[in-house]
């Protein structure tokens, strides 16, 4: 079974930053990507950035030269800096990972089968 815990969300103003931590656990494999994906009110999950093991990265075109995606192996967590915070980026976010399906690519939603409960952000225009 597969644990991933969302943390560091919360209330921020435009032009701010946030860092969001994911710390997994269980059957994960330390090549598994894992990814964040976001849900705004009203609209579908989108993925906006993702790593593989070896620091392979993915980001959406909306948070690219924003939000930077890292991990540490040692210590089972995933990051998500996010600088420049605009009002569009509220949303609640989730972290994502392959648990042994089809990895149809870092940047395909497909790829994703578990997510956690998930972190809100909220920004303030």
């Amino acid at each position: 079974q597969v644990q991933l815990v969302e943390s560091g969300g919360g209330l921020v103003q435009a032009g701010g930053s946030l860092r969001l931590s994911c710390a997994y656990s269980g059957r994960t494999r330390i090549s598994s990507p894992v990814g964040w994906f976001r849900q705004a009110p009203g609209k579908e999950r989108e993925l906006i950035a993702a790593i593989r093991w070896n620091s392979g990265t993915y980001y959406a075109d909306s948070v690219k030269g924003r939000f930077t995606v890292s991990r540490d192996n040692a210590k089972n967590t995933l990051y998500l800096q996010m600088n420049s915070l605009k009002f569009e980026d509220t949303a609640v976010y989730y972290c994502a990972t392959n648990t042994g399906g089809p990895d149809y690519g870092l940047g395909a939603h497909q790829t994703y089968d578990y997510w956690g409960q998930g972190t809100q952000v909220t920004v303030s225009s």
